[in-house]
């Protein structure tokens, strides 16, 4: 088996079709990225022992007593935790264990993901049943999250060798399944508890337990779907960039994933990244009080302030923000398709640009429509700003793999992840800080927010600046062509007789195309089952 899963025994053979790897990455993402929509757990959860109302636990139940305590119910804010472990070891885990990946191959680090990822589950089950909270915190946030960070990289390295052509578009497919996975997992969670609560049971237990497996089954077989082709392998008919051009400043060399972080070049991607997700997490944690509370009762027709409304109508405009949040979404993961697709036309730098730019634009427009009363111009402000979020995390690999090369980008792109999992604190700190600051001084609901676009706002001129300076690397950082051939070796890299120009390897009629259309089928139809029940939602926002 350990045979089956090293690098060397998944190199294509001849007349291997490159089209069958994203739908592989996807099968990975889109279980993985479920992490997103975690929070659908919390308020069942919240009740696991009482099933109609929570037990409160005492005064004397701090948060360590909360992780073993068997009487009494977790609070929201505790089970929150999970989530923050989820992004902070999804980053440290993609750094730790990015080297190992590009040497051990995409397969055997899938599996790995595959194993945390639903053992992890698995263990949070058994936490449930125990009522320990600690088991969960060790199951999905620390296990799961290893296998959050593998999963994540995984197809990174591999789908930009195999798409030299079009590697923003490439690894903007794979990460848009990551945006994707909470729109799958989340109703079909609902739909589990639904189907499994009792009157002496929630259904959390056993909703952990069918998605574990349904998950495991998926993600074995994108992991067994990845291949890697051969060194030199290009698309036939394909000639590379002349390298450092001003079109998106390419090289054909490669630095070692060790020197990264003495490359200034590395940090200045790192912070146009922090800032990117740190002003958009603050959106996506917000953005349901938000239109909330600026708008009030005009949601649903009438002249009340969010403060004047009885508990029927927050109701109703509480359903019209749900149909917000998931727009959203859908705006989330198209934009991590079509902005990294775009890139490749545009270069990275340039669509960095227009994300600072255009973005901060947005911000600016958002308290504007906010005074003005228009719901069409914020929500469309917000949409746009809700695209670029994504567009960043999809295109940043790409821009890695222009400035540092091919051969560790997977790694490379794993010790980025940390600024995310810093982003992941930084941005939902400003925005809640601020609120309650403002609400503090005893600003009206609607413009406590105002001041806080201003921030995200500057957030996004820093990640201009930082775009700005981003040159071609110092040919003293690339690895020289002895150094380049320890680490292929090291990597297991079989050398390619030729080139294979011509040889219909990569080429879409080398292969049944029915085996694609059943390998894409796969992954279109669970993401097409979610985005219809996303737009469900969204129909309630335009009711």
């Amino acid at each position: 088996m350990a045979g089956f899963l090293d690098k060397e025994g998944t190199i294509a053979g001849p007349g291997f079709n490159r089209w069958l790897v994203p739908p592989a990455a996807l099968a990975i993402h889109l279980c993985i990225g479920m992490a997103y929509g975690f929070s659908v757990f919390w308020l069942p959860l919240s009740k696991a022992l009482g099933i109609k109302e929570s037990i409160k636990c005492g005064p004397e139940i701090g948060f360590f007593q909360e992780l073993f305590v068997t009487n009494c119910d977790w609070k929201i804010s505790t089970l929150g935790w999970m989530y923050t472990l989820f992004f902070v070891l999804l980053g440290s885990s993609a750094a730790l264990w990015g080297g190992w990946l590009e040497r051990a191959g995409p397969r055997k680090a899938g599996v790995v993901a595959a194993l945390c990822w639903c053992g992890g589950m698995l263990i949070s089950a058994l936490g449930i049943h125990l009522h320990q909270f600690w088991l969960m915190l060790l199951g999905s946030g620390v296990i799961g999250g290893i296998g959050l960070g593998l999963g994540y990289i995984s197809p990174v390295s591999t789908l930009i060798k195999w798409f030299p052509d079009r590697r923003g578009m490439a690894t903007g497919m794979a990460i848009m399944g990551f945006g994707g996975g909470a729109m799958i997992g989340s109703p079909l969670a609902a739909d589990l508890m639904k189907h499994f609560a009792s009157p002496t049971d929630v259904g959390v237990m056993q909703s952990f337990i069918v998605m574990a497996l349904v998950y495991f089954v998926f993600m074995l077989a994108g992991a067994l779907g990845y291949r890697v082709p051969e060194t030199g392998w290009k698309p036939a008919g394909w000639t590379p960039p002349a390298p450092n051009t001003s079109n998106n400043m390419i090289t054909q060399r490669h630095v070692h994933v060790s020197k990264v972080w003495s490359i200034p070049q590395f940090w200045l991607v790192w912070m146009v990244l922090c800032m990117n997700v740190s002003a958009g997490i603050g959106v996506i944690g917000m953005a349901s009080p938000m239109l909330q509370e600026v708008f009030g009762g005009s949601l649903i027709g009438l002249t009340q302030k969010y403060g004047e409304l009885d508990k029927t109508q927050l109701a109703a405009i509480a359903t019209v923000a749900a149909g917000f949040t998931a727009l959203l979404s859908l705006f989330n993961i198209g934009g991590r398709f079509v902005w990294a697709s775009l890139s490749d036309k545009l270069g990275r730098k340039i669509t960095y640009v227009v994300f600072f730019v255009l973005g901060g634009a947005m911000y600016f427009s958002v308290p504007g429509s906010a005074a003005a009363g228009s719901i069409l111009l914020f929500v469309a402000a917000l949409c746009v700003i809700l695209s670029m979020y994504g567009g960043g995390f999809a295109t940043v690999p790409a821009y890695l793999a222009d400035l540092f090369g091919t051969q560790m980008v997977g790694a490379i792109h794993g010790r980025l992840l940390t600024a995310w999992a810093t982003a992941g604190v930084l941005g939902p700190v400003v925005v809640n800080y601020m609120r309650e600051y403002q609400l503090g001084l005893g600003l009206p609901r609607e413009q406590v927010y105002n001041q806080t676009m201003y921030i995200l706002m500057g957030m996004l001129a820093v990640g201009l600046v930082c775009n700005l300076l981003i040159r071609p690397v110092a040919d003293k950082y690339f690895m020289t062509d002895a150094e380049l051939a320890v680490e292929k070796r090291l990597a297991h890299e079989k050398a390619a007789g030729s080139e294979l120009r011509g040889s219909g390897t990569g080429s879409s009629a080398a292969v049944n195309p029915a085996f694609v259309a059943m390998a894409w089928m796969a992954v279109a139809l669970p993401l097409g089952w979610g985005i219809y029940r996303t737009l469900l939602s969204v129909a309630k926002f335009f009711h």
